[in-house]
């Protein structure tokens, strides 16, 4: 069950609002492989596999947006601090991708694929370490930080393993998983981007709750495409979740109908699914009326990670900000 579908159109556009200088990029993305050398080139190799494959950057780019909202230039250690963040997302793909038996992310063979389980699993402690470490030299603050999102990301795998396949999944076990999975590394990316650059402690918590509502919106918008975008769109076979028995807010929403479809679907899932039955409930997903009320919710976080820079001062940065979470609904390819 990914924690980001890295081919999906959710990762594009949203980035171009959260714009930093190519020579911030450039910073981040020399900093990314600066992180995971090692002298054994063997774990080096391993531990950079997915670095060298590409990636958005998001986390490290929050964490300089965040530290530039009052117009001044992000340090080394905001940049770093984002790395540390980005780090663990890595570190937790590669486990993911262990669970899920996948045979490439982004493009390439994953490590567990190219190399073995139990390397991926290692390499992916390592960078999770490399991300403590590094998150350690910027204090105290940020190190417990880290280490309590690493905790919320396991407890939101967690949940929803727990509930992997159950029609009677409830909304709040929804909201926990991908909070801890997702929305919290988001949130936490921004606060250790406001605590480097020393901004105030009201600022540092609105930053906070900007990157944990964005978090929030993307991950609903991201479960909303895999119930409605074609292949070709994500890059991907479709209803992924579904397959996974990861029930995700726009089938919890259609489960709720209480209409004959609503009967149908709940009879279709709660195991595996054939290709025909993947197909129907899909249909019958993108039928009704769930995907709008998932919509709606989504549309809820983006007013909560707008409101959140309401005190903000007028900068670049600041118009990023207020733009990014909008743009991710931009990337539902339905009328809304």
């Amino acid at each position: 069950m990914s924690l980001e579908n890295v081919t999906s159109t959710a990762q594009t556009s949203p980035l171009l609002a959260l714009s930093t200088s190519a020579a911030d990029r450039t910073r981040v993305e020399s900093a990314m492989h600066a992180a995971v050398v090692t002298p054994d080139k063997y774990l080096t190799e391993i531990a950079s596999h997915l670095i060298v494959a590409g990636g958005k950057r998001l986390r490290p780019v929050l964490s300089v947006v965040a530290s530039q909202i009052g117009g001044d230039e992000a340090s080394d250690d905001v940049v770093r601090g984002g790395v540390s963040c980005e780090l663990v997302h890595l570190g937790s793909l590669y486990h993911d991708d262990v669970m899920d038996e996948a045979d490439t992310r982004r493009g390439v063979e994953t490590v567990n694929a190219k190399w073995g389980n139990l390397q991926a699993i290692l390499a992916g402690d390592f960078l999770l370490a490399r991300a403590s470490e590094i998150a350690a030299s910027l204090g105290t603050e940020v190190a417990g930080l880290l280490a309590r999102t690493i905790g919320w990301l396991c407890e939101g795998q967690i949940e929803e393993l727990r509930f992997t396949y159950a029609v009677d999944r409830t909304e709040d076990s929804y909201y926990t998983s991908i909070h801890g999975k997702t929305a919290s590394l988001y949130g936490t990316a921004a606060r250790i981007g406001a605590i480097v650059a020393g901004h105030d402690e009201a600022t540092v918590d609105a930053l906070t709750e900007f990157g944990n509502a964005y978090g929030m919106v993307f991950q609903i918008v991201d479960d909303i495409l895999d119930a409605t975008a074609t292949d070709e769109q994500l890059g991907k076979p479709a209803g992924h979740d579904l397959v996974e028995g990861v029930y995700t807010l726009p089938v919890l929403r259609t489960l709720a109908l209480g209409t004959p479809a609503a009967a149908e679907l709940s009879e279709l899932l709660g195991s595996p699914l054939d290709s025909t039955q993947q197909r129907r409930a899909l249909t019958i997903v993108r039928s009704n009326d769930g995907v709008a009320s998932a919509m709606d919710t989504a549309r809820e976080y983006v007013d909560r990670a707008i409101c959140a820079c309401e005190g903000f001062v007028d900068t670049e940065a600041t118009a990023a900000l207020r733009a990014a979470p909008a743009a991710l609904l931009a990337t539902v390819p339905l009328p809304v």
